[in-house]
């Protein structure tokens, strides 16, 4: 069932911009950056919080100076009625970063990341493949990561 989508101004969508920039920002920076006052960004800060078009605030990791020496991407087919169960069952594996439910030759696209190799192919084999509903897999590995925004 698809949400309802949020009307979003040019204030709304230049505070989205400056909190994908730096998610640390102060509301009194965002304020200045958008220019408006902080009792402004604050209560436009909120009700982007609160209708669910900013969902968390979080911090982007290199994985690399992180130990997450070696990442790919894996594509999965699987059985129909399998996502529900599927995508709690990856949600509790640590090393799968994003998940998408998608359209195409395959259903289900995955970023993992690894220590190394090794690790990399001891999550794919061991979990991925044997993951509820998962007819096949393909693995792509990342030789560099480039983040745009």
């Amino acid at each position: 069932m698809a949400q309802a989508q949020a009307a979003l101004d040019e204030i709304d969508k230049r505070i989205l911009a400056e909190l994908t920039r730096d998610g640390r920002a102060s509301v009194s920076a965002v304020a200045e950056a958008v220019h408006i006052s902080r009792a402004h960004a604050y209560s436009r800060i909120s009700k982007l919080t609160g209708s669910g078009v900013l969902t968390r605030f979080t911090a982007l990791v290199d994985p690399v100076k992180a130990g997450l020496r070696s990442s790919a991407y894996v594509t999965m087919k699987v059985r129909q009625q399998s996502w529900r169960e599927l995508k709690e069952f990856l949600r509790k594996i640590p090393e799968v970063h994003h998940v998408a439910l998608v359209g195409g030759t395959f259903d289900v696209i995955l970023l993992v990341r690894a220590e190394d190799n090794l690790h990399l192919r001891q999550v794919i084999f061991d979990q991925l493949q044997s993951a509820p509903g998962v007819l096949d897999t393909q693995t792509f590995l990342v030789f560099e990561d480039l983040d745009v925004r």
